[in-house]
């Protein structure tokens, strides 16, 4: 019999929406990428090949995501175009986070395929997840939580005027 006594709780009644909640058809990539909600669907940039999208379930404020287009789940598969422009992607939400949250550093990574961790394994897409000292605590490692301190829509509005003023800057 375990004690519980000692955990803190943490409401998030959004995860439980992640949980519980019914899978849309197809593939979530593809349903945003073809819509136009973008701000709804946390669109933030639409390229010729690629866009970055915020993930709604994020593994820290500001959590990114770049993917292709078109629906692919190998990286291999990608043309070289494709390639080029996602990792320009990456660059390019690297240094939007950058400006707007001012984190101390960067996790960036594929997971392809289900074994390797890909919740979404038919649509290969790059994580880009700001890190800041101290960010991990107890309430992740002794507390099975993650404390995500601003509202996604807030933060999403923070990012895209970021994004607009780099891009004016590009051109």
């Amino acid at each position: 019999m375990s004690d519980d006594s000692h955990r803190t709780v943490v409401w998030a009644p959004w995860r439980m929406e992640y949980i519980k909640g019914s899978r849309e058809d197809g593939c979530i990539f593809c349903n945003r990428i073809n819509r136009d909600d973008d701000r709804n669907d946390l669109i933030l940039h639409r390229g010729g090949q690629g866009f970055i999208i915020m993930n709604r379930y994020p593994y820290n404020n500001g959590h990114l995501m770049a993917a292709p287009n078109r629906h692919v789940g190998d990286i291999t598969e990608l043309t070289d175009d494709e390639s080029t422009e996602l990792f320009g992607l990456v660059r390019l939400s690297v240094r939007m986070l950058t400006r707007t949250m001012n984190p101390d550093g960067f996790n960036i990574g594929v997971n392809m395929g289900k074994v390797a961790g890909a919740g979404v394994a038919d649509h290969i897409h790059v994580h880009i997840v700001p890190r800041w000292n101290g960010d991990t605590n107890f309430m992740p490692v002794v507390g099975e939580v993650k404390v995500i301190s601003d509202h996604i829509l807030a933060t999403y509005d923070s990012l895209l005027q970021s994004l607009t003023s780099l891009l004016k800057e590009q051109s």
